[in-house]
């Protein structure tokens, strides 16, 4: 049975898709978003995460570590860190935590089922997300087919960069796609993701075509990226010339994603929330670009 590499679930969402949602995070992705919330999910392989506000210095990680992989400064040496977890069981402050494990098809959809009740009464259900779900696609084929079998609403999140035959291989036994679009203009996604935006408008202009009313498009709106008018006008443009899908949304910047980027010991993306009454400018022009393109 196929193992798939996961990093949290986590219960009781309202905002991945319709009605009350469980949440599996897949480990891996391969776009390297600079503003990314979840930069704990970029990597495929296991983590030791560092919360330096938390430590008390009590040095009990370095002398558990077999490998003695906790520098002076009480960050991980990744190059030489087992990832056996150690330091997280036996840290007091909760400072250090190994973030990723292995758990089969079965193992995650027993876990599902505990809330079988809440999917039934919400009509919600589960949403596959990540890092990029779809990069461990004879899992997420797997996990997908049990849940079918269960009766369970599936959503899966994605950017889209990925072959168009994994969608294909998934469109059956997916109810709802929850697919991200950033920009229009393939250098600025470039830019701001590390990867063109070719796959992924090739992808969504074939899902839009074929399947509009199993597409959800979800457009983070970040500052500096692409919380302009012409950038997102470009996006809501570029949606009108498909079928609607089942909703668009703009999702505000949010802060949450600083902290864990310093935990991984990458550089945070630093910048102010939009005040609400501007976004909700921001969404005015963009949900008015789409009106006036029709």
């Amino acid at each position: 049975m196929k193992k798939l590499r996961i990093f949290d679930i986590q219960r009781g969402s309202y905002v991945d898709g319709p009605g009350v949602r469980t949440v599996v995070f897949f480990k891996g992705c391969n776009l390297n978003c600079a503003w990314c919330h979840n930069p704990e999910s970029k990597s495929s392989l296991p983590q030791i995460l560092f919360y330096r506000n938390r430590c008390a210095d009590c040095g009990r990680c370095n002398a558990i570590c077999p490998e003695k992989a906790i520098l002076p400064t009480h960050e991980t040496d990744h190059a030489i860190c087992l990832r056996c977890g150690k330091c997280d069981v036996f840290c007091p402050e909760n400072a250090r935590s190994l973030c990723g494990r292995d758990a089969t098809a079965d193992e995650i959809v027993r876990d599902l089922l505990r809330d079988k009740a809440y999917f039934d009464a919400s009509d919600g259900g589960v949403t596959f997300s990540g890092g990029e779900c779809m990069l461990q696609i004879d899992g997420l084929d797997e996990v997908l087919r049990k849940c079918n079998d269960e009766k369970i609403h599936t959503a899966v999140d994605t950017a889209g960069n990925v072959p168009w035959e994994y969608f294909e291989r998934i469109l059956p036994i997916t109810d709802l796609f929850l697919y991200d679009i950033k920009h229009i203009d393939d250098e600025k996604h470039q830019i701001g993701t590390g990867v063109s935006n070719r796959f992924i408008l090739d992808n969504l202009a074939k899902l839009l075509t074929l399947y509009p009313k199993k597409v959800l498009i979800r457009v983070p709106v970040i500052p500096g990226f692409n919380d302009d008018r012409t950038s997102l006008c470009g996006i809501g443009s570029w949606l009108t010339e498909f079928p609607k899908p089942v909703g668009v949304e703009l999702l505000p910047y949010h802060s949450m994603g600083e902290h864990k980027a310093e935990a991984v010991g990458a550089k945070p993306f630093i910048a102010q929330p939009p005040k609400p009454e501007e976004f909700e400018q921001l969404k005015r022009l963009f949900f008015q670009q789409m009106e006036g393109n029709k």
